[in-house]
């Protein structure tokens, strides 16, 4: 240790050996970025101290410095030394005032400065990982902070609109649609959230859209008029299923190929499947073709839909595309919970519970192999009669028996639902939904629906 200095210098201390008094903050965080951070840059702003009559450095303000300093190995930090009357009884006081007003009246860093700093540093020559490791931020993070910054969107989005740079990162796929960066961006500061839910289904959405105008693309050079909608029943244009040859044979599609009045509607159920295309003749009698019974009767059969039943057709379609995004998002969000040290402190009682009131769904993923399981927890599946992946893993990691446990019941349970799931809400469904509700995940509306939370809605 120096010598004893005068008051309103820097010293350079040994920080094993500074006096750690009692602070306001009990739950600084130290994390290993911070520990890199130091082990790499040093202790850049001085710790606040005072010695005693015997000489020892006791710390004034400067805690979380002090204790990353020595988990970080450094062998001296800089300290300012103050003078203190230890025979004030109100210095105790004055020094947690001091520590309140330091931490309170600190402007934190927004990510606009911090993407702004990281974009600075990479533009003098400063690789991603250099970055990450002389500030101390994990290096995916200093990436996407990078893609933020170097986009004039992602800039705007955090510096005028207060995103934060996760949000604005997920942006900006879609940055070449300014209409629908607003929508999502107002869905991003109203509901944070729900936003993934938004995200999922907008990207969603673009894949349906793009599959579609491909095929319709097509099908135009064909010289095939594109429908937009269903046309009505029982009258021109005939869809082909309804039509025959002169033979008596069911038209196929290669027969009216490139013919005069021939129209096709593309419809794309899911993201995940190829878009249907359905082939419509408008004067079958020209190309001799002739129109069924069935057909011409089906018309007045059914009729038109109603406009109610308009309406609830369109609030089908809507949850469930809703529900394709939400299963997306839900995963990820369970994989991720999965990966963390420590589950909910409920989960052994969730899975006591599940294994009983939900058992045939559980044992019927088993049956399978839960595929969704061995996903959750990164396992590779194997394939064979006596391959036994959860086994293999669990020999592998013997302190992973309770996340091994709750994903084979969540994953059991998860893979059991569908589209189905919220048009008929059963009360397993519901169970489950509100239990990952209560760990922190966010229900999107149609997923309100299926855990039976009265007054949910989807836009």
């Amino acid at each position: 240790m120096s010598e004893t200095s005068t008051a309103g210098t820097v010293e350079q201390v040994d920080p094993k050996v500074i006096i750690l008094e009692r602070n306001i903050r009990t739950d600084a965080p130290i994390d290993k970025g911070f520990i890199e951070s130091i082990r790499t840059n040093g202790v850049i702003q001085p710790v606040v101290g005072w010695r005693d009559q015997d000489g020892a450095v006791h710390v004034r303000y400067g805690q979380r410095r002090t204790l990353g300093a020595r988990e970080a190995g450094v062998a001296t930090i800089p300290v300012y030394i103050v003078p203190v009357d230890t025979a004030d009884e109100s210095d105790e006081a004055r020094r947690l005032v001091e520590q309140l007003v330091e931490n309170e009246q600190r402007a934190e860093i927004t990510d606009a400065d911090r993407t702004a700093a990281w974009k600075a540093l990479e533009l003098e020559g400063i690789s991603v990982t250099a970055i990450a490791k002389r500030t101390g931020a994990k290096r995916d993070r200093v990436k996407t902070g990078l893609a933020v910054a170097s986009s004039d969107t992602g800039t705007r989005l955090i510096s005028e609109a207060g995103l934060t740079l996760d949000q604005a990162a997920m942006l900006l796929e879609f940055e070449d649609d300014p209409e629908l960066i607003a929508n999502l961006t107002d869905a991003a500061i109203e509901n944070p959230g729900y936003f993934p839910h938004v995200i999922e289904r907008a990207r969603q959405e673009r894949q349906r859209q793009e599959a579609q105008e491909a095929i319709e693309a097509i099908e135009a050079t064909r010289g095939h008029r594109i429908l937009s909608e269903y046309p009505e029943h029982g009258q021109a244009p005939w869809p082909i299923h309804g039509l025959r040859t002169a033979d008596g044979e069911q038209v196929d599609v290669e027969s009216i190929q490139g013919k005069a009045g021939v129209a096709v509607l593309v419809q794309t159920w899911s993201y995940q499947t190829e878009p249907r295309v359905t082939h419509y003749v408008d004067d079958p009698e020209s190309l001799g073709l002739t129109v069924t019974e069935y057909a011409q009767q089906s018309g007045p059969t059914s009729g038109p839909m109603t406009d109610e039943q308009k309406a609830e057709r369109k609030i089908l379609i809507a949850n469930n595309k809703e529900w394709d995004a939400a299963e997306v998002v839900r995963r990820e969000w369970l994989t991720t919970l999965f990966g963390r040290k420590t589950l909910p402190k409920n989960a052994p009682a969730v899975v006591a519970s599940l294994l009983t009131s939900a058992r045939h769904q559980v044992s019927d993923a088993m049956g399978r192999g839960n595929g969704l399981a061995a996903q959750l927890l990164n396992i590779e599946r194997e394939t064979g009669y006596y391959s036994d992946a959860f086994a293999d893993y669990l020999t592998a990691h013997p302190a992973k028996a309770a996340h091994v446990s709750l994903a084979i019941v969540i994953g059991g349970l998860d893979s059991s639902t569908s589209r189905d799931t919220w048009r008929n809400p059963h009360k397993e469904a519901a169970r489950y939904f509100q239990i990952i509700a209560d760990w922190g995940y966010t229900l999107s509306p149609v997923e309100e629906i299926a855990a039976m939370i009265e007054n949910s809605t989807t836009e």
